[in-house]
């Protein structure tokens, strides 16, 4: 269990500071209730408040989550070097579901350890088992829906992860003392037939413009749709598909998700896809305060508070979408993107979507079939090669994959580059220290030629170099110099 100053807490409390929203919970005595650090209601005296790192660890010690503030609305925790990488890998996971349909035997044998290995190191970092974190998820994720969706209870329990109804209403009158339907509300716009509106809630300050930006210049046209404010496309998780429309919200540092009714039983990954997307769990009280300590990026950080590094929806098409971009611009890149749909992707005339191709098509291609869509050779290859890998389980790109591990099988690959590796790190296997020292526009940005300068001067910014990076791209965009094309690529 992570160690909380009381005081601190107790002042953040009084503030109802958002900064600190999901990044710890506070635990009422008198009234058996935990709630979100922005709570509405009177604040408790201080001799009353017991603080926790995770919701799960104040369930364990017998508190119920608040119906006002709703802490199973609250950001996440973003990875940190202080947590253990197994642990990290195992959360990313339990956050996508994997136990809903597994065991922990099963999560364990994927990260390589044995289950008794990863029970010990879970709750040897964060106070609390897998299994009570995965109860904690369901049982959040079922009141979410409740109060916020007219979805029958029956599919709230499934969509949940629930095996049985029986067993959901048990463990949610366990839990809040209550049936599920006590706490439903009325009026809510969202059907089973429609599928379900959800609020993914931010820490402020939020850059939510800028990174809608970065976003809509590099949107895979046919995959996806991308405005200054909104963001759509059709997905494909297991063996369920449907279309995800998300928004940014303009009265809180937030974003609107619409889930179509077709993905729910794949909710919990969803949603963990479109909070890596939009990297809602980040810092960035921590974050702009230690970049802020640089000379170099303090103004940087002043104009534009809150950045953001945008995650991916799809590791997949992050990957392959950054190989097509190697000494392109990024327009150029999005061009040869969408043709890559049309020429191997799914066509879905029914939704009017396309999917974008799977591993398994790509690799079933030549290379002559894949430079047809105006890519050099070595490119299309290097195309082939990494669909291939990734198909034989060589290159691991699944939610909580070991960065390390997944960048040397992709500097492995022919044409795959410390740059593309990298990129990918950043973005797609969300590594908040990722750098790229060979960057041009970074190199530019920083008045140096060298990629051993960037580097050297990249060392000050650790552990959020990924996010001093978003400041250096952004920070051309008011030079009246052009910038080369190879510098701007993915």
């Amino acid at each position: 269990m992570q160690p909380l100053d009381a005081e601190h807490c107790y002042r953040a409390l009084c503030a109802r500071d958002r900064r600190f929203d999901g990044i710890f919970f506070v635990a009422v005595e008198t009234t058996g209730i935990y709630c979100r650090p922005i709570c509405p209601v009177r604040t408790p005296a201080r001799a009353r408040c017991r603080f926790f790192v995770r919701a799960a660890e104040a369930e364990l010690e017998g508190f119920r989550a608040c119906f006002r503030c709703r802490p199973e609305r609250a950001p996440g925790l973003a990875p940190v070097d202080s947590t253990p990488r197994l642990v990290t890998r195992a959360l990313a996971r339990i956050a996508s579901g994997a136990l809903d349909a597994g065991s922990v035997d099963d999560v364990a044998r994927e990260l390589g350890v044995t289950g008794r290995h990863l029970r010990r190191a879970v709750e040897a970092a964060i106070g609390v088992s897998p299994i009570a974190l995965a109860q904690t998820r369901r049982l959040g994720v079922a009141k979410w829906l409740i109060q916020d969706t007219s979805l029958p209870i029956t599919d709230v329990a499934y969509t949940a992860g629930f095996a049985s109804i029986r067993r959901f209403n048990a463990s949610f009158r366990e839990r809040f003392g209550c049936a599920p339907t006590a706490i439903r509300r009325g009026g809510m716009d969202a059907t089973a037939r429609d599928g379900v509106t959800l609020r993914l809630e931010a820490r402020t300050p939020f850059a939510g413009p800028a990174l809608f930006a970065f976003l809509k210049s590099r949107a895979i046209p046919g995959v996806e749709e991308v405005s200054d404010t909104s963001y759509r496309r059709f997905a494909r998780i297991g063996r369920c598909e449907g279309w995800i429309d998300a928004a940014l919200a303009t009265e809180r540092p937030s974003i609107v998700t619409r889930v179509d009714a077709r993905l729910l039983p794949e909710l919990a990954e969803v949603v963990a896809r479109l909070r890596a997307l939009f990297d809602l769990d980040a810092r960035p009280d921590l974050i702009d305060a230690h970049l802020s300590t640089d000379t170099v990026l303090a103004p940087l950080v002043a104009r534009a508070p809150g950045v953001r590094v945008p995650g991916a929806f799809d590791a997949w098409e992050l990957a392959v979408r950054a190989v097509l971009g190697q000494q392109v611009s990024v327009r150029g890149a999005t061009t040869v993107s969408g043709r890559l749909v049309r020429a191997f992707g799914e066509r879905l005339p029914a939704d009017g979507a396309w999917c974008f191709p799977s591993p398994t098509a790509l690799t079933a291609a030549s290379v002559d079939d894949v430079r047809q869509i105006g890519i050099p050779g070595a490119r299309a290859r290097t195309i082939v090669a990494l669909a291939r890998a990734v198909a034989n389980g060589d290159v691991d790109l699944s939610p909580g994959a070991d960065p390390d591990t997944t960048v040397a099988a992709l500097d492995a690959v022919p044409g795959i580059g410390p740059w593309t590796a990298g990129y990918v790190a950043m973005r797609a296997l969300r590594v908040p220290d990722s750098f790229l020292p060979d960057d041009l526009a970074a190199k530019k940005a920083l008045g140096v030629s060298r990629a051993k300068d960037a580097a050297r001067l990249s060392e000050r910014w650790r552990p959020w170099r990924a996010y001093a990076l978003m400041h250096l791209w952004s920070s051309l965009a008011s030079r009246p110099a052009r910038v080369s094309p190879r510098s701007t690529r993915a």
